[in-house]
């Protein structure tokens, strides 16, 4: 059975936004930074299809 290729475009996308908004929290909030640290390991493994 032949594995088919998910794309996964939207992912990276997501991922770049998510980066974006970790470094505008961290010129607002600082230590509050960490708290989109879960979005960007969450995003980056589907985006390298590993989940």
């Amino acid at each position: 059975m032949e594995k088919t290729k998910k794309s996964t475009a939207i992912y990276w996308v997501l991922f770049l936004a998510s980066i974006a908004a970790f470094f505008g929290v961290y010129t607002i909030g600082g230590g509050y930074c960490s708290m989109v640290l879960p979005f960007n390991v969450t995003l980056f493994a589907m985006a390298m299809d590993l989940m």
